[in-house]
């Protein structure tokens, strides 16, 4: 099993992706939160990180959807900025953590690599 092609690197991988993309469909959301009729939009980051997991040969394709059960203004717009705001600064946490986690297994590399010397 190589090194850098580990279950543990791909599956940190596909959780950055889906952060990544995750962050720009909120960013796209507060930029519309003032267009009549736009419908907030977000990915399920569970279902899609299980099914980058569960079908390790098919490629990350996070599904955008709109959110449903949201209050609704009068104009069809149904972004809430607090929502939004929480949901960006969750995201935000995952992806450092992602990216701390990597940063790891990149160190544990690194100590191999050095203690062969």
């Amino acid at each position: 099993m190589p090194l850098i092609d580990s279950a543990a690197l791909r599956l940190l991988g596909a959780s950055l992706d889906v952060n990544a993309y995750r962050q720009a469909l909120i960013s796209s959301n507060m930029a519309n939160i003032d267009t009549p009729g736009y419908r907030t939009r977000d990915v399920d980051f569970h279902k899609t990180l299980t099914n980058a997991v569960n079908d390790a040969e098919s490629s990350l394709s996070p599904v955008a959807h709109k959110v449903h059960g949201l209050i609704e203004r009068p104009d069809g717009n149904n972004v809430n900025a607090d929502r939004e705001a929480l949901l960006l600064a969750h995201t935000q946490l995952r992806f450092r953590l992602s990216a701390q986690l990597v940063k790891g297994e990149f160190r544990k590399i690194l100590s191999a690599i050095n203690e062969g010397k």
